[in-house]
Order: C-alpha cells, then structure tokens, then sequence
C-alpha cells in the first residue's frame, strides 16, 4: 500500500461519508417520490395533494422507517470499515455525526409536516408519540449498526450487517411500493420471492464472510441466525397489528393481536425455518469457497499468526 493510500483522510470527509450513507438510506424513499402517506387523522380528509415528507410518517410504514434509517447506518459503516486505514483520530465521531445530521433533519422534518395536517387532539398525541417513538428507537438502531459495522471486530461486525439484511427488502420495496400496486400479477410473482429470499441471501453472505474459525465467530453466525428467524416474524407481528385500523383505539386488543401474528408466523416454516436453512447453506458453502480462495500457494506460505498484529488478524 502506497503512502497516500495509507494517509488519513480529514475529519471532514468522514462527516460528509457519514452523511452520504444517511442519504443513500434514504434514497429508495426519495426516489419513489417522498410524498407523505395519507393520513386518517388528516383535517382535511378529502385532500390527496400530500406534501413532501423525507421519511413516511405513517403507522403503516414503520417496517419501512427502520429500513430507511438502519440500512443508511450500515452504508456509512460498511465505507467505515473499508477505509480503516486512512481513519484519523475522531474519524468514527465525525461518522456518526454526518448520519445524525442527515438522519434526525428527515424525522424532525416528516414529523412537523405531518402534525401540521393533523387535527388537534389526544388521539394525535397517541399517534404521533408512537410513530416518533419508532423513529428514535431506529435512530438507536442506526448508529449500533454503524458503530458494529465500522469497529467492532468482525463477530460483532457480522451480527449488524445481519440485522441491516432483515430489512433490505423493505428498504428496496420503498422504491417499488406505487410500482407494485399497479404491477401485473406476473411481475409480482417475480418480484415477491426475490423480497422473501433476499433477507436470507444476504445474511448468508454475512455468515460467509464471518466463517467458523472461532468460538466468537461460532456465536455470531448463531445470533445472526436466530434474528433472521425472530426478525420477520416480529416485523410481521408489528405491521399487522399497526396496519389494523378498526383497532386503533384500543391499545391493549391491538398488542395482543400483533403477538398473536408474531407466533403464528414465528412456526410457519416458508417465513421463518426455510430462510433460516438457506442462510446456514449459504454461509457454509461460501465460507469454504472463501477459505479456498484465501489459502496461499505452495510459493505463498501463510503468514504465521505470531507475525500479524492481533488486531489485524480478528478483522480479517
């Protein structure tokens, strides 16, 4: 590695790569057009001409809010992690700051767009405390996911790029949502497997990447594993409940049918056991196919262990 490969960036691009992953979060919602969900607690019920909200305020696309900031989270991680060597000191600061700025301008922003259409009264303190309380607990979520990413050595690593694969296809169908509802039933049929499979395939990736070598690495493929078991099955619980209007005024029948539906879906095995297996095979076979490709030739001796820093050795 040359020396200028090897030079630290300036604190200030890392805050504008922190801000660049942010927006690529953001993006699949932006290019769909950004216009805010219609709202049933709307003043002005009849109105359609819904303005420009940078996240989808809306009891109806919470899955969707994670998606858009977590996977931001993941981006900047995953530019962190690739330009280690060139991170200067408070590099992961300036980071994490670049996604918070663009991050929290786009709820603040949604948030006050939409209680300015809504009426005034308890049901919108309700509503609009629960969405807001969603869109923090994924800011949270966001920046765990980009620290695990961007430091964390790779067991740890593994386990955040896991919980971003659980909602890529969320984050993807933002861009498809108008797309999909007015698709043929034959490009449906194409589309849906590909977001069915698509949190499987890439948390088999993950797994891949991480191997087996370690009791470490052993109980990451493990949790990875058990998320993508539990993570759809929650979502799916969550979305359910939440999208169910008629039990919008009351709380209590509302959490006891989403629990319901997380069981149930919790034990049907083409939505929870089958991408569990995939992802296993996926992670077996390309953790050996990466093995392979690794394994120096005979003029190539592998470097012993003692010659790496050990720092070196737990993020390779």
């Amino acid at each position: 590695m040359t020396d200028a490969a090897r030079r630290p960036l300036p604190v200030y691009a890392w805050f504008f790569i922190g801000a660049g992953g942010a927006v690529a979060g953001l993006l699949p919602w932006l290019l769909s057009g950004a216009r805010l969900p219609l709202q049933n607690l709307d003043v002005d019920g009849s109105s359609l001409a819904m303005p420009i909200a940078m996240l989808p305020f809306s009891q109806y696309y919470l899955v969707t809010i994670v998606a858009l900031l977590v996977v931001g989270g993941a981006a900047a991680g995953i530019a962190g992690r690739a330009l280690a060597p060139r991170r200067p000191r408070h590099g992961t600061t300036a980071l994490v700051l670049g996604v918070l700025l663009v991050q929290v301008l786009a709820a603040a922003q949604a948030a006050v767009v939409t209680v300015g259409l809504l009426e005034r009264s308890t049901r919108t303190l309700v509503y609009a405390g629960a969405v807001g309380a969603v869109i923090i607990v994924s800011l949270m979520m966001s920046t765990l996911v980009l620290l695990l990413i961007a430091r964390a050595p790779v067991p740890g690593a593994t386990i955040a790029l896991s919980l971003a694969a659980l909602v890529s296809a969320s984050w993807i169908g933002a861009a498809l949502h108008d797309v999909m509802i007015l698709a043929p039933n034959e490009i449906l049929r194409v589309i849906m497997p590909i977001f069915h499979w698509m949190p499987a395939v890439l948390v088999g990736c993950a797994i891949a990447w991480c191997g087996f070598r370690t009791g470490g690495r052993i109980a990451a493929v493990v949790v990875s594993l058990a998320a993508l078991w539990i993570g759809p099955a929650f979502f799916t619980g969550v979305s359910s409940a939440a999208g169910t209007r008629v039990l919008a005024p009351y709380p209590a029948e509302m959490a006891e049918y989403g629990i319901q539906v997380f069981l149930s879906a919790l034990t049907m095995p083409e939505l929870a056991l089958l991408p569990v297996a995939v992802a296993l095979v996926i992670g077996v076979v390309g953790s050996l196919l990466l093995r392979t490709i690794r394994r120096p030739t005979p003029d190539e001796p592998e470097v012993g262990a003692e010659q790496v820093p050990a720092g070196e050795r737990e993020r390779a």
